[in-house]
């Protein structure tokens, strides 16, 4: 079984470095070709490595105005800078920010720039950091699924998207897939002999291969040997594409498609909220069986304080644990 990274673990997952746009980037900041080099060698991506690179200049023209040399900079000098810039943005941007300032400051300690990081101290509080959902049980989810009806008596374009709605709603309430997951699926995630589906890992997810249910197999069949083909001969550019789940529109994007889905099972269920909702009951759900590693395999999380956050949603468990350790009377 293959574990995600620990909330203590210092490794990222690697991303293909694109040598042009980085050699773009470090042609534009000359002064802070290095530290790129850093930000790269870490895996972060360009578009990180940019962004990141960008508010560590914008850090350093406020140190020159204030006449501070990097190297010589004190903790207050970042609460001072952090005051400048908390004025008309979101906690959020003002945590990202002094999070790239944290890595300079790692790597000028690295290189024997400096001494001592002095950010280590600094952390900005007042951030939501985990959505509370009103979750699902298992039977709901289960009901959601079996109540998804497909009436063969319609129109073959509108029995086929039904078909393939049934089948991507199976990925979602008994696999916890997500946007983006669902997105990417190829046919060849598929793996119907076995049973099973391959999702593969993103910046912020693992790879792990999952079980599909037995009625999930049977839907995955007939979907890929017959109602995928359709769906894209019926395609507005009738355009071969590799994902498994095939739009009616252009392009391959499948968000469209998604926001139908849920305005469906809105109909079925006043309760469902969004796909996210959906997602974290059934990690909810997954942590009333399985142990927290097995859920934060099943999940894909990278890291297992991502799996723990989805406790707090466990209000059934939380109770029962308050009568047995705290009983009235």
């Amino acid at each position: 079984m293959k574990l995600g990274k620990t909330k203590d673990s210092r490794t990222r997952r690697k991303h293909p470095i694109k040598i042009e746009e980085a050699e773009t980037l470090k042609n534009q900041l000359k002064e802070q070709s290095e530290f790129i080099d850093y930000l790269l060698l870490k895996g972060f991506s360009n578009a990180t490595v940019t962004s990141q690179t960008k508010v560590v200049v914008r850090f350093i023209n406020w140190l020159n105005k204030e006449n501070t040399p990097v190297i010589s900079v004190s903790y207050n000098d970042i609460l001072h800078y952090i005051q400048t810039r908390k004025v008309g943005l979101k906690q959020r941007t003002v945590s990202m920010e002094v999070n790239a300032i944290k890595h300079y400051y790692n790597f000028l300690s690295i290189t024997h720039q400096v001494l001592e990081n002095p950010t280590t101290q600094i952390q900005i509080k007042g951030i939501k950091r985990q959505t509370l959902y009103d979750v699902l049980t298992s039977q709901e989810l289960e009901k959601l699924y079996h109540d998804f009806k497909v009436d063969e008596t319609q129109k073959p374009l509108t029995v086929a998207v039904a078909k393939r709605n049934r089948m991507l709603l199976g990925l979602m309430i008994y696999q916890g897939l997500g946007t983006s997951e669902l997105s990417n699926l190829t046919v060849a995630d598929l793996k119907l002999r076995e049973g099973k589906i391959m999702i593969r890992g993103g910046r912020k997810s693992n790879d792990r291969t999952l079980k599909l249910e037995a009625h999930q197999v049977l839907d995955a069949m007939e979907y890929t040997l017959q109602v995928r083909q359709f769906l894209i001969e019926n395609k507005p550019d009738n355009k071969e594409i590799e994902t498994l789940i095939v739009s009616t529109g252009k392009g391959a994007k499948i968000n469209n498609l998604l926001v139908k889905v849920m305005k469906q099972l809105q109909k079925q269920e006043k309760k469902v909220v969004s796909i996210k909702q959906i997602r974290a009951s059934v990690i909810t759900n997954w942590l009333k069986l399985y142990n927290l590693r097995e859920v934060q395999y099943k999940a894909g999380h990278r890291y297992v304080s991502s799996t723990e956050h989805y406790i707090v949603n466990d209000f059934e468990g939380l109770q029962e644990d308050i009568t047995k350790f705290h009983p009235i009377g």
